[in-house]
């Protein structure tokens, strides 16, 4: 049976707003400036108030980045960590320690009053690690804007972020599927020269099961900064000396067995990536590959008008 020329144009469309459906959702429909019309003071209102908390509260500037990063490793970059409620990303084990969450909020309020209804907190999130990172001496990047905030949070999906427990290979697996290659991997987590890590993730490593690769001076005073009968919130800098100020340190710290968190030690068992992280020790470098990585990492699993919404408040959907 053929296909009439009204049945073909049916087809087209179709096969139109699926590949507008796919290319959406791969973030490529985002663009810079995607506020200037709707809402240009977004950007500088953002920035602004994440200024205002960073003077007084410095260590916001690494829970913003960490906020982004688990954001977009769940359901893609579409502010689902910021739902609040029984059973959400925030009440995963892995999210307890996720900081930030009021700096979101407070510029959420801020746009909803200039320009309501129209800045996603999705976006916001993005622009967020981009300011923090920029207060900490680190890059800067153009972020393009478009996001649609996502309509599902649930503490199950959390298992999708990278572990600690996982190993070199299926950590590499899990960011290919998202579109990340090694080199993005490594930068990534090169994210580390800024913030601290929670005791409790580190206890087994330096007490139980000590890590032999670790630097024997460096695990004395990792054992002292998280004693055994002491308490697992208690905090640790994931880069020793420099965890406020965004540089390459963290990369010679890991070639020197100075890691706190096992998936930063665990890179030095991959050839190409140990050759990677000598390169990173070059700050121009990093910052490079760094960049290009957010940018990447920011698009994974946009939401559009198909599947998403613009949250009047981050903590819950409309």
């Amino acid at each position: 049976m053929g296909f009439g020329q009204s049945s073909i144009r049916s087809f087209m469309i179709l096969i139109f707003l699926f590949s507008y459906r796919q290319v959406s959702v791969n973030g490529q429909n985002l663009t810079e400036g995607f506020y200037s019309v709707a809402c240009p003071l977004a950007e500088t209102i953002a920035r602004a108030t994440i200024r205002t908390y960073f003077l007084v509260q410095p260590n916001i500037a690494p829970g913003l980045l960490k906020l982004h990063y688990s954001d977009c490793f769940v359901e893609g970059c579409d502010g689902s960590v910021l739902i609040s409620g029984p059973n959400t990303e925030r009440t995963a084990d892995a999210n307890l320690n996720l900081r930030g969450f009021e700096v979101i909020e407070d510029i959420k309020r801020q746009l909803e009053v200039v320009c309501p209804g129209v800045v996603s907190c999705a976006d916001i999130l993005a622009l967020a690690a981009r300011d923090a990172v920029v207060l900490t001496n680190g890059p800067s990047w153009d972020v393009k804007s478009g996001r649609k905030d996502g309509r599902v949070s649930l503490a199950a999906n959390v298992k999708n972020l990278p572990s600690l427990s996982h190993s070199i290979t299926v950590l590499l697996n899990n960011f290919a599927a998202l579109g990340l290659n090694t080199e993005d991997f490594v930068a990534l987590f090169g994210g580390h020269t800024i913030g601290t890590a929670a005791c409790r993730f580190i206890t087994d490593r330096i007490f139980s099961t000590i890590d032999l690769t670790i630097d024997p001076l460096f695990l004395a005073q990792l054992q002292s900064s998280c004693p055994i009968n002491g308490s697992g919130s208690s905090r640790v800098a994931l880069d020793t000396g420099s965890e406020l100020v965004f540089d390459t340190s963290i990369f010679k710290n890991i070639l020197n067995g100075r890691t706190v968190l096992k998936t930063d030690q665990i890179l030095l068992t991959n050839p190409m990536i140990y050759r990677m992280l000598q390169d990173f020790v070059t700050f121009q470098r990093f910052n490079t590959i760094f960049t290009r990585a957010m940018a990447k990492m920011s698009g994974i699993g946009v939401k559009t008008e198909l599947n998403g919404e613009i949250r009047r408040n981050c903590s819950k959907v409309n």
